[in-house]
């Protein structure tokens, strides 16, 4: 006798579609043949530069160590943080990948029939881990494709136990002010958390941008996580974190698995805190691949979205169709991002890469709109 296993999991899985990431150099490469030296990965917001010098040393001293567990604690990890952002090692909690801290904060407090407040166009994962645990996903209309927080707030009701609040977000590369992200705070009720991510934080030049952990002292209820695989070069390590009120922390930890984060990825992530030179000409690269593409939306006539991550989304000319122009880059070695699923079926986002890996694109974008 079969068993249909779906019909076993809880009802919030049933629902659920497998997050798609950006598609990998290998996996193009062997679809169309392609030489992988030859093929562009501008899909997934991750640092052109590859890791720094710093964190290179670490990872090559870690693997010496491979046979034993990692520090469960994370020890020189906090510490560097605690040194680098003026908090207390009570404070962090450290995932594999920021993400991770957005599972450990439904679980710790979403109930089945609770409900969590998002915005359009906002991360994928935040309705991804509610429906795990069976909660609603209330998603809040955007305003210009950033977040409407005054609407947020009022959102908010008495099954409410997370708002997740993307600064800049991603895809739009919007980004809230320091003011209205206050007055969203003053709002949004003590019994209510808020999760503040600040995964491309270090990209930002905006003098009104505020920085979340500045705010922690007057806000228990809010939560901050930023991550090391933007503008730290680390994606593949998966690490990051948050910091909270050491309440909030504790409960965290609570739930978090033992040796979550890897030896490779702690050395990393610590030695890379240190490396300022590498981080400033990440984000020099950033700044000078953003207007390089700017400039070429605007030569092209296509709209684009004012983006302050390291990622910038276009919408496709009338009369093509986003799909057919993602699969045409594909063709030509080119990979960006579909964004249909974020209600953006028109744009198409693309990651800031080197130079010449923005001229790749801006090159095979003219030719497949031609």
């Amino acid at each position: 006798m079969s068993v249909n296993f779906k019909d076993l999991a809880v009802a919030g899985v049933q629902t659920l579609h497998p997050y798609q990431p950006g598609k990998p150099i290998d996996e193009l490469a062997r679809e169309l043949g392609l030489n992988e030296a030859d093929i562009v990965k501008l899909a997934s917001n991750e640092n052109p530069l590859g890791p720094g010098p710093k964190a290179l040393a670490a990872v090559e001293q870690a693997i010496a160590d491979i046979t034993l567990y990692p520090d469960g604690f994370g020890f020189d990890l906090k510490k560097a943080l605690c040194e680098k952002l003026g908090v207390e090692m009570n404070q962090i909690t450290l995932g594999n990948g920021s993400s991770d801290i957005l599972d450990f904060i439904t679980r710790v407090f979403v109930n089945d029939g609770d409900n969590v407040v998002v915005s359009q166009h906002a991360f994928a994962i935040y309705g991804i881990v509610a429906a795990m645990v069976g909660a609603e996903c209330i998603q809040v209309p955007a305003v210009d494709y950033g977040h409407d927080l005054d609407a947020m707030a009022a959102a908010i009701n008495e099954r409410t136990r997370v708002v997740f609040v993307t600064n800049p977000n991603n895809p739009t590369g919007t980004w809230v002010g320091r003011d209205a992200l206050v007055s969203f705070l003053n709002k949004v009720p003590d019994n209510v958390l808020v999760l503040l991510d600040e995964a491309y934080f270090e990209y930002v030049h905006e003098a009104d941008y505020p920085d979340g952990i500045s705010l922690l002292a007057n806000y228990p209820n809010l939560v901050v996580t930023r991550t090391f695989s933007k503008a730290y070069g680390l994606a593949a390590l998966r690490v990051g974190y948050s910091v909270s009120s050491p309440e909030l922390a504790d409960l965290l930890n609570r739930v978090r698995p033992p040796f979550n984060v890897n030896s490779a990825a702690l050395a990393a992530a610590a030695a890379a805190l240190s490396d300022d030179e590498y981080v400033a000409s990440s984000i020099a690269v950033n700044d000078a691949g953003m207007k390089q593409l700017e400039q070429a939306f605007n030569a092209m006539s296509l709209y684009f979205i004012p983006s302050v991550g390291n990622f910038i989304a276009f919408r496709v000319p009338q009369g093509f169709d986003a799909a057919a122009v993602y699969q045409g880059l594909l063709q030509k070695g080119v990979i960006v991002r579909p964004v249909a699923n974020y209600d953006m079926p028109g744009f198409l986002r693309v990651s800031i890469g080197t130079e010449t890996e923005n001229k790749a694109f801006i090159d095979a974008l003219t030719a497949v709109l031609s």
